[in-house]
């Protein structure tokens, strides 16, 4: 009989691991379809003291090993900066050295990155105040809006700052569309709808209809906030165009924000940015003599113009400042005749850490997001170490995902293997574990020709690519192959299917809204016994196929005609060209 989870690796781990000694193992997992619950399962005990004899194949039995010890309560929610970082990322690279593989950071097993940590103090009382109709609006933050600077500084005040509805705040030279025509923001507070102009699908002509661009991002619109030089932005909370919860928003926002400093990505940033509730909105905007969805239906017409508002908005916050340090985890397989060209794996480890104000449980353990993109990795990687191939295999655990895929952008701007000799990057995110698919998602799909070499691997195993249920949701610019992507290297992301072996399409597109409603981001993403494996094992050795069939070849992927990244991945090729001629 097989033995559960994993020994305690070091005397760090192992001082963690003490608090939960006198608790029982868990059962193994079920090897049936999980079934539906009417509550969440309770958090597991921890596991990290206990022991798992590994196989050098990809089993769902060491998957699920390293989810329990990577998703544990002793983990404390791998929080970036924190004694669970310390624990993580020890975890990863003892697995990595237990599997024979190298160092990938020119020697070293990591790659530190700075971050800025920004606590906002005063929750508890913070208001936004906004003069309008004779007299002030009071707006809490959490249950009306949420708050914070993006400058990193201590106290920032946002006096009497005039406020000005921008529509989507999108200026696309490229598709005609600029909501800052005519009027100058500079000083202002601007109130931005969130998602694209083409998301409610009304004219398919705009940007790329239902499908979101970077343009429906919110970290762009604050970005272009910033460059037109707002002094404030908040953008309007609706649920099915955000394609989250308000829950999800005020879990972001309520905990410290880190960011990487000003000397490793110098872009202009907001002094106050935030969200407001759709009803906030209304409520401001109805103050002020407007309809808020009346102009939020006018603001999805070519020709929209900005909308001044009569009214005045102002805050004070003041924020405890720190400067921290956190770890990408890099490891190697070499390549036995091609060592200078590499495929990359990619998956973050870090999470939401805990929150003390919470009642009952407190920790994010992140089961799904992302110990199993972990998981994965670590399978992937041990299965590379028993068969090395031509080109080098890269396996990059990053850190601050949650933050803005901060790592990522980190590696990419510091990469420890050339970018043009980098072949492509393969990640790995919140992999659903509902039982076995017919196909497997991939987000952005027409990007490149990856995901055709892709469907190749999975029409091998009876199975056909995807393109995503949701594309209104944005999924490609919310993880790390996307810093990937916009530094031309080819990337893919794919997860779990939906259109299931038991149940098809919509027993998985409940599936996906299940865990979206009530999981994602939430302290109730917890490994839950009753989960099988086979479904995600199978999509895991799709993505080990696939790795396998580019680093055992010569073939270079590229970006399809049409994508916004063929440009920059061919300067970047043709400035390596140049270099090496040199």
């Amino acid at each position: 009989m097989r033995r559960l989870a994993l020994a305690c690796l070091t005397a760090l781990t192992l001082a963690a691991c003490q608090s939960h000694d006198e608790e029982k193992a868990p059962a193994a997992p079920s090897t049936a379809p999980a079934r539906a619950s009417t509550s969440p399962p309770p958090p597991m005990p921890a596991v990290a003291n206990e022991h798992h004899d590994f196989s050098p194949e990809i089993t769902g039995d060491d998957f699920a090993a390293h989810l329990r010890v990577i998703s544990s309560d002793e983990y404390d929610g791998r929080k970036p900066g924190t004694l669970g970082e310390r624990l993580t990322t020890n975890y990863i690279i003892e697995q990595f050295k237990r599997m024979g593989l190298e160092p990938g950071n020119k020697g070293d097993w990591i790659q530190t990155v700075p971050a800025v940590s920004t606590t906002l103090n005063g929750q508890d009382t913070l208001a936004l105040d906004v003069a309008e109709g004779g007299g002030t609006e009071k707006f809490a933050f959490g249950n009306d809006m949420v708050v914070g600077t993006l400058q990193a500084k201590s106290d920032v005040d946002l006096k009497d700052s005039d406020i000005v509805f921008v529509g989507y705040g999108v200026d696309a030279p490229e598709a005609q569309w600029n909501d800052f025509d005519g009027i100058d923001v500079k000083g202002k507070t601007l109130v931005i709808l969130v998602n694209d102009p083409g998301w409610n699908g009304a004219d398919k002509a705009l940007f790329k209809g239902r499908e979101m661009t970077y343009y429906g991002r919110w970290t762009y619109k604050f970005e272009e906030a910033a460059r037109k030089g707002a002094a404030a932005a908040f953008i309007v909370h609706q649920t099915e165009p955000a394609a989250y919860g308000w829950n999800v928003v005020r879990s972001g926002w309520t905990t410290p924000r880190l960011d990487l400093p000003e000397s490793e990505d110098p872009a202009p940033r907001l002094p106050v940015a935030g969200w407001l509730t759709h009803e906030s909105a209304q409520r401001l905007f109805a103050k002020a003599g407007k309809n808020f969805d009346d102009l939020a239906k006018q603001a999805d017409v070519r020709g929209f113009r900005a909308v001044p508002l009569d009214a005045k908005a102002s805050i004070h916050l003041q924020s405890t400042i720190s400067h921290s340090l956190s770890n990408n985890v890099i490891g190697m397989v070499k390549g036995t005749s091609e060592p200078g060209e590499a495929i990359v794996y990619s998956a973050h480890w870090d999470h939401l850490g805990h929150d003390p104000a919470l009642k009952g449980h407190q920790i994010y353990n992140g089961a799904i997001d992302n110990g199993t993109g972990i998981a994965a990795m670590l399978e992937i990687a041990g299965k590379f170490a028993q068969e090395k191939p031509k080109r080098s295999v890269i396996f990059a655990a990053v850190t601050m995902e949650e933050s803005g895929l901060l790592g990522s952008k980190y590696y990419v701007a510091h990469p420890p293997f050339p970018l043009d000799k980098t072949v492509a990057d393969i990640n790995m995110d919140a992999l659903p574990i509902t039982g076995a698919t017919r196909d497997m998602e991939v987000t952005g799909l027409g990007q490149g020709d990856l995901e055709d070499m892709f469907a190749d691997v999975l029409k091998a195993d009876g199975r056909v690519v995807s393109g995503d249920a949701s594309p209104e949701k944005g999924h490609y610019f919310r993880s790390d192959h996307f810093n990937f992507a916009k530094a031309g290297v080819p990337a893919l992301s794919a997860g779990g299917g939906t259109d299931m072996v038991q149940g098809g399409k919509a027993a998985g597109l409940a599936a996906e809204e299940d865990y979206t409603k009530n999981r994602y981001h939430q302290p109730t993403d917890v490994y839950d016994m009753r989960w099988s494996f086979d479904g995600v094992t199978q999509n895991v050795k799709a993505f080990y196929a696939l790795g396998e069939k580019l680093a055992n070849s010569d073939v270079w992927p590229v970006w399809k005609e049409g994508s916004e990244f063929k440009a920059v991945r061919e300067k970047s090729l043709a400035s390596g060209a140049s270099k090496k001629a040199k």
